[in-house]
C-alpha cells in the first residue's frame, strides 16, 4: 500500500515511533549533526544546507508543524545548555542566531520529520523513500518475514488465546443445546460476533489480511481483539442457557440476534470494543499494510509501547514462547483452574 507521508500525520508517526527503524536510519543515512547531550542534534543552518532550502522554508514549517516537530525533539536552547552548546560547534553552524538568547535546534528524529513534511526537497523526497525501505527491512528482520502473524509475537498473546479458546467451547455447546438451527449456525453466528467486535465477517476479514482458505482468522488477532471475543462468547453463552431454562425451550433464530442486537448496544462493552478496533485498525495498517476499511476512522498511530511488544526484546516467535517451560507451566495452572 502506497504511502505519502507529506499528507498523513498517522504515517509520519508510525515510522518515528519505531526506535529499530530510527537506529538503523541514523547508522545508513548519515546525515551528519552535532553530538550534544549525548544525542546528534542539527542546527537551522545544517537543516538549510542538508535539504537545500531556504531560512524562510525552515521557519514555515515549524510554524505550520510547531507541536509535531516539538514532540519528535525539536527543542530551543536557552541559558547554559545554549552557551555549552556553543562552545561545541562552529560559528557558521549558528549562523545568524550566534547572538540570540536562544537556539532551535533538531534531534535526528525531528530532521526525519522535517524530511517527511518538505515537499520542495528532492534530499527529503529520497530519505522519505529510503525511510520507507527501513521500515520494511526492519520489520521483516525482527518479526522474522512473518508480518501476518505478528501478534502471536505479543506475550499477551497466548493466554488471550487460551482464553478465547476456552470460551468458544463453552459458546458451541450453548449454540448446539440452545439454539433450534441446523449446524450452519456455527459458521453464521461466529461471523456475528465478528461484525460485533470488528465489523467484518471472517471472509472480508481473510481477504484483507491475503488470508488462505484453510487459515485459522483468530491465529492472526490481536490479544485485545481475542479477549474482546471471548467476553461475548461467555456472555452470550450465559444468556442463552438462562433464556431456555426459563423458556422450557430451544431458541429461535430472531431470540439470538436479539441478544447480538443489545450486545452491540452494551454501554459496558463499547470501551472495549473500541480498543480491539483501534488496536486491529492502526496495527494492521502499520505492520501489515492491510486496511481495514468499515475500521477506517478507527486508526490511530501505532504507539511507542507496541513496537516494543511486537518488535522488541520481549516479543518472541510462538514456537520459541511453547518451549519455554515457564510458559508450559503457566498454560497446566490455567488448565487445571
Amino acid at each position: 500500500m502506497s504511502k505519502d507521508l507529506t499528507n498523513s500525520a498517522i504515517d509520519r508517526q508510525n515510522v518515528l515511533n519505531n526506535r529499530y527503524a530510527l537506529v538503523k536510519a541514523e547508522e545508513h543515512l548519515a546525515l551528519g549533526g552535532t553530538t550534544f547531550a549525548g544525542e546528534t542534534v542539527f542546527t537551522k543552518a545544517q537543516i538549510v544546507a542538508l535539504f537545500n532550502i531556504s531560512d524562510a522554508t525552515v521557519e514555515r514549517y515549524l510554524a505550520a508543524h510547531d507541536e509535531e516537530l516539538r514532540l519528535n525533539g525539536y527543542i530551543v536552547l536557552k541559558g547554559t545548555k545554549l552557551k555549552n552548546f556553543k562552545g561545541l560547534v562552529d560559528v557558521s553552524l549558528i549562523g545568524e542566531g550566534n547572538k540570540a538568547p536562544a537556539l532551535g535546534v533538531f534531534s535526528f528524529r525531528a530532521v526525519l520529520n522535517l524530511a517527511m513534511l518538505l515537499t520542495e526537497s528532492d534530499r527529503a523526497q529520497a530519505i522519505r523513500t529510503r525511510m520507507l525501505d527501513i521500515v520494511m527491512d526492519v520489520l521483516a528482520e525482527r518479526a522474522g518475514g512473518q508480518t501476518r502473524f505478528i501478534n502471536q509475537r505479543d506475550e499477551a498473546y497466548l493466554p488471550a488465546a487460551y482464553q478465547e479458546f476456552s470460551y468458544r467451547k463453552i459458546f458451541t455447546n450453548a449454540l448446539r443445546d440452545c439454539l433450534e438451527m441446523g449446524n450452519i449456525k456455527y459458521g453464521i453466528y461466529t461471523d456475528r460476533i465478528y461484525q460485533v467486535v470488528f465489523k467484518e465477517k471472517s471472509k472480508e476479514y481473510k481477504k484483507i489480511l491475503n488470508l488462505a482458505e484453510k487459515d485459522n482468522p483468530r491465529e492472526t488477532m490481536y490479544a485485545e481483539v481475542l479477549q474482546a471475543i471471548a467476553s461475548i462468547e461467555n456472555g452470550l453463552a450465559n444468556q442463552m442457557t438462562e433464556k431456555v431454562s426459563t423458556l422450557k425451550r430451544k431458541l429461535a433464530p430472531r431470540e439470538l440476534d436479539e441478544m447480538l442486537s443489545d450486545v452491540e448496544r452494551n454501554p459496558y462493552l463499547a470501551p472495549q470494543l473500541d480498543a480491539a478496533r483501534t488496536r486491529m485498525a492502526s496495527r494492521d495498517l502499520h505492520f501489515r499494510d492491510a486496511l481495514h476499511q468499515k475500521l477506517e476512522s478507527y486508526v490511530q498511530c501505532v504507539p511507542i509501547a507496541d513496537f516494543e511488544r511486537f518488535l522488541g526484546e520481549t516479543s518472541q516467535s510462538l514456537e520459541s514462547r511453547l518451549s519455554d517451560p515457564q510458559t508450559l507451566e503457566v498454560f497446566k495452572r490455567l488448565k487445571d483452574r
